[in-house]
């Protein structure tokens, strides 16, 4: 024989290989139980009724605090995206419209920019913008 059969490295890798191979047989009999199917069936349900009474919790913890859920934040947000294309459309048509008469309205070009809450640097130190 080898010197690798007295290697406690080598007898580790064996005896860990054995048990594997064993727990994996005792694992695979136990899933293909009914039993096993039906204790995971019961388990699902009942986190699926745990997290549904945590969400209806959350909700009217919210709606008490006077704040949004987070179905009503997608729901806006859903809105939100069906205004823009909306305005995109209309944008569109106008640019339309308007380039038939050789004539673009100002801002039609870009989106309006919003107002300054603060001077720049260079306006407080002297020089002109």
């Amino acid at each position: 024989m080898s010197n690798q059969s007295n290697d406690p490295a080598e007898i580790w890798r064996t005896y860990l290989a054995e048990l594997e191979k064993g727990f994996n047989a005792f694992a695979n009999q136990a899933m293909g139980s009914r039993e096993f199917s039906r204790a995971m069936n019961q388990a699902g349900g009942a986190t699926f009724g745990a997290q549904k009474t945590l969400g209806d919790l959350m909700e009217r913890y919210l709606s008490s605090m006077n704040l949004p859920s987070r179905a009503q934040l997608v729901n806006m947000g859903e809105r939100l995206q069906a205004i823009e294309g909306q305005l995109a459309e209309i944008k569109i048509l106008l640019q339309r419209v308007h380039g038939d008469s050789g004539t673009v309205p100002a801002g039609l070009g870009s989106l309006p920019k919003p107002p300054r809450t603060r001077q720049p640097p260079s306006a407080t130190g002297g020089g002109s913008t």
